[in-house]
């Protein structure tokens, strides 16, 4: 097989289970790291595989010329991307966030708003 991949070449033998270390990976990384109130380690391993599964078939599927294929929800993203090999490289990466993110913008808005000047009423 050449080193030049196109779309579709390689996906005859790379299913969801090709990337099952890199799956278990991120569950371990998810039980140990990741606080996450609305997603159990169940439920993150469920999605996660889902999201395999649609970059494989976003990748499958791109234009020529393009390398990576993309999932993504709310908690993951999965890149699919072409390599030199005959297996492509597979990305899983946490979409980090705190829900008292929103909070403190919110507040901080109030603040300013609270601090700017009024025009004076008659």
């Amino acid at each position: 097989m050449s080193s030049n991949h196109r779309a579709g070449e390689y996906f005859l033998a790379v299913k969801v289970e090709t990337f099952e270390e890199e799956i278990q990976k991120a569950i371990a990384t998810y039980e140990k790291y990741v606080v996450c109130l609305g997603y159990t380690p169940e439920e993150f391993a469920q999605g996660v595989r889902r999201l395999v599964a649609q970059a494989l078939k976003v990748f499958e599927n791109r234009e020529p010329g393009l390398r990576h294929g993309f999932a993504l929800n709310e908690f993951v993203t999965v890149i699919i991307s072409q390599s030199e090999t005959d297996r492509p490289y597979c990305g899983i990466y946490f979409n980090l966030f705190s829900p008292y993110t929103a909070q403190l913008r919110r507040k901080a808005k109030e603040q300013s708003s609270s601090s700017e000047p009024t025009a004076p009423t008659e």
